[in-house]
Formats: C-alpha cells, sequence, structure tokens
C-alpha cells in the first residue's frame, strides 16, 4: 500500500510537470500560426497571478478613484457627511420648535386665564371668516358701517400725553373699537384690560402693527385673538364673534381683525375684552388709548 501511495504522489508530480504544446494553425491549409508550450503548473500560477491582479485592481479602483460612485449601493464619504449635519440641524430645529410651541401654550394659558389645555377648534363651531369688509353686512346699515370704517378720526393715532408712563410714552396706538367702558383696569381680581361695549357686528382693529400669534376658540373667553407688536407689547382681543385673521398674518395699525361678540363662559353680552401687555405685564389701556 505504502508503495502505491508513493506512486501516485510520483505520477501527480510528474503529471504537473509535463509539457504540452499549445498550437494555433490555419484551419484550411494546416500551417502552424503559433504555438506556445505549457505545463499544467505553469497554468495554474498564470491563472492564480491573473486572479491577483484583478482583485487588487478592482480594490484600488473602489478605494481611490470616483469610479467608485458607480458601484450600486455606494454611498460618497460627502453625502454621508451631509446627511449627518441634515439631521443634526433637524434635531436642533425640531428642539427648538418644541419650546416655542411650550411658550405659545403657556402665553396662550396666561392670557386666557386657562390652567388646562384649550379647546381644540375642531371640536367646537367654526366662527365665519370674511375675505372683506364688503362681506360683513347685508343691509342698510352696510353703508353707515363703512362710512364709520373710513372715517378719519377712526384713524387718527391716539397718544395720551397727559397719562403716559415710561417708555410706552413714545408708543402710538390706534382705539380697537369705540365705545363705553363698563369694566375698567383692576389687576387685583385679574381683571387685566378693559370691557367695551359697542353695537353688534361692530368691527375690532389691531392697536399697532404686528403679527398674529393667536386665533382660537377658548371655553372661557370664546374667540380670541391676539397680536404680538414691536417693543415687547403685546394685545389681546376676547370674546369675539369672528375672526378675520390667521395666526402668521400680519396686520397694521387700525386694520380688522375681528367682529365684536358674546362668546365664551365669561362674557355676559356683546362686547370687547382688550388686553395691553408690555414687557410681559399688564398695562392699563386707558392710560394710552381714547376708547370713548
Amino acid at each position: 500500500m505504502a508503495k502505491a501511495s508513493g506512486k501516485e504522489k510520483v505520477k501527480l508530480s510528474t503529471k504537473l510537470r509535463n509539457k504540452f504544446r499549445l498550437v494555433i494553425m490555419n484551419d484550411e491549409t494546416l500551417e502552424e500560426k503559433a504555438s506556445l508550450l505549457l505545463s499544467p503548473i505553469n497554468v495554474v500560477v498564470v491563472v492564480g497571478i491573473a486572479i491577483i491582479t484583478l482583485i487588487t485592481a478592482t480594490t484600488y479602483i473602489i478605494a481611490f478613484t470616483p469610479l467608485r460612485e458607480y458601484i450600486p449601493g455606494y454611498t460618497d464619504v460627502k453625502v454621508k457627511r451631509a446627511a449627518i449635519e441634515s439631521l443634526i440641524r433637524t434635531d436642533s430645529l425640531q428642539k427648538q420648535v418644541s419650546a416655542q410651541d411650550l411658550y405659545i401654550q403657556n402665553l396662550q394659558n396666561l392670557i386666557t386665564g386657562q390652567s388646562q389645555k384649550t379647546v381644540s377648534l375642531d371640536t367646537v363651531s367654526v366662527p365665519q371668516l370674511y375675505d372683506t369688509i364688503k362681506q360683513l353686512l347685508h343691509s342698510e346699515e352696510d353703508s353707515l358701517l363703512r362710512s364709520q370704517i373710513e372715517s378719519p378720526q377712526d384713524y387718527n393715532l391716539t397718544l395720551n400725553a397727559g397719562t403716559t408712563k415710561g417708555s410706552i410714552a413714545n408708543f402710538y396706538f390706534f382705539a380697537p373699537l369705540k365705545g363705553a367702558i363698563t369694566t375698567r383696569f383692576n389687576p387685583t381680581e385679574k381683571h387685566f384690560g378693559v370691557d367695551v361695549v359697542a353695537g353688534p357686528d361692530a368691527v375690532i382693529k389691531s392697536a399697532m402693527d404686528g403679527t398674529v400669534v393667536i386665533a382660537e376658540w377658548t371655553s372661557q373667553a370664546g374667540y380670541v385673538i391676539a397680536i404680538q407688536h414691536s417693543n415687547n407689547m403685546f394685545s389681546v382681543y376676547k370674546h369675539n364673534s369672528a375672526l378675520l385673521k390667521k395666526v402668521g398674518n400680519v396686520v397694521k395699525a387700525g386694520e380688522v381683525i375681528a367682529i365684536v361678540g358674546n362668546s365664551g363662559e365669561l362674557s355676559n353680552g356683546p362686547h370687547l375684552h382688550f388686553e395691553l401687555w408690555y414687557n410681559g405685564a399688564p398695562v392699563d389701556p386707558t392710560d394710552y388709548i381714547a376708547f370713548e
């Protein structure tokens, strides 16, 4: 058995070293064109070198040339870095938006006097929105209402110099509504504004230039609209029957923003509850605005 095994090893070694000639000849004339002397071991070595060379070249192309971008599933390093940076910025923006939402919610609760979440507009009747003043009335009083709105005296910006306090003396305010004051500013009883009574369907106007930050329904104050002005001024208009502006709208002083109403649990008749805040503290609107 040992002799047979040795003979097999000798035969295999001999076969690997046997010489073979590869001849290329013309099939018609049998003329020899080329010939190549080969052995099995030479073929194995050449094929191995070719495979190693192919693997090395492919690795180099993938690692060091732009051709790697054409490989399916490959993502450029710059693209990955940009995606990571975008995710970081998105996360930061989400945190900022969450903080702003919390701030606005707390501000709404402070203004409306509610400690719980306000009622969603989806659960209550939606107020009728008017695109223009022309759609407000369709009666004989329409012309009279328009003449009152367009009256120059209604658009006179007032500054009560005799009762100005601090830096608010430099601000100019527009009367949001002309009418009789039934309840005055009384912070000790948590009445942080004034109640002004006017005729039915009277229009309410913005006291200053600003941006609408609140336009919603609350159970206690009804339809509420609030405007953020420059210089940390903030105005609130409650118990409206209809809101004419939405959150994000930019308004000018004297621009119509709502209609007088009797909405909300705390309202006992058609009127406007108007609040004026400065640097986060309520101030008496009658010190700066002539309502009557």
